[in-house]
């Protein structure tokens, strides 16, 4: 059996909010990398005693880090079923790690917020993935 006729027809949407995703990932870890030579935080030290921004910068990259796995079983599973709105969730979370990223690397935690219209696109696939699994077992 063909894989390409197995998926919906709209998700190559999904494909390409994962490889958005990859870049985002990406572009956090090249942050961190330049706040560790910027700091002088050497492997495997994974926060500073000194320098708060770089704290910041790692961890918005940790955190990130944290809820990936389950972004990406939840957007896999809304996609399956709602390829295109579960891409533009998946377009709205991804941006929204930007936003987090930006604000936090500002030294100031409290501006990581910046980010919490993710949240849309996170509970979007999560609530997305409940009808899948309902409808799986013919719920409604």
């Amino acid at each position: 059996m063909d894989m390409l006729t197995v998926l919906p027809s709209n998700f190559g949407y999904a494909i390409f909010t994962y490889l958005y995703s990859w870049i985002m990932l990406g572009y956090l870890a090249v942050k961190v990398g330049g706040a560790r030579k910027k700091f002088d935080v050497k492997y495997p030290t994974m926060y500073s005693d000194t320098h708060q921004v770089f704290n910041c910068i790692q961890r918005a990259h940790q955190n990130t880090l944290e809820v990936y796995a389950q972004w990406l079983v939840f957007q896999t599973i809304a996609a399956l079923v709602y390829p295109l709105s579960a891409a533009v969730l998946g377009a709205i979370w991804v941006t929204s790690r930007f936003s987090y990223a930006w604000g936090y690397y500002t030294g100031d935690p409290s501006k990581r917020m910046y980010g919490a219209y993710g949240y849309i696109g996170f509970f979007g696939v999560i609530f997305l993935s409940i009808s899948v699994a309902l409808q799986l077992l013919r719920v409604y």
